[in-house]
């Protein structure tokens, strides 16, 4: 598929391979609803493929511009400094992609408001 631009979806990562899922059931749905764009996902640590290998495949796929979405709930040290450290990496590497690094789920009123939503379905 050759996409100008591309989404990669940024998780932490953990030892167990089903942690994943949900982030995967995430990366089907987001590429089944955008089809003209490369939706890759990524990890921080102990899974692959890494930031690094996400961008090299969106970039072989013909991405100009990609747009990192942190998967965290919280903007701590991972989000603040890791995701920008890493992503100023990049773009030294690809000095023709354009980045963009939107904000932590966690800090959608949306998201925040649907979680809330189902703990109180699960209390009642």
């Amino acid at each position: 598929m050759s996409a100008s631009s591309a989404i990669i979806l940024f998780a932490h990562g953990a030892r167990d391979p089903q942690w994943a899922e949900p982030f995967q059931r995430i990366q089907t749905l987001v590429a089944g609803a955008l089809p003209g764009i490369a939706v890759e996902l990524a990890f921080l640590e102990r899974m692959t493929p890494d930031l690094a290998e996400a961008v090299a495949r969106v970039v072989n796929s013909g991405a100009m511009s990609v747009t990192v979405v942190p998967l965290f709930l919280g903007a701590g040290g991972h989000v603040k400094e890791d995701v920008a450290a890493l992503v100023r990496d990049l773009e030294q590497q690809h000095t023709k992609l354009e980045f963009q690094v939107t904000s932590p789920i966690g800090e959608d009123d949306e998201l925040v408001s649907a979680i809330a939503q189902w703990v109180v379905r699960k209390h009642s």
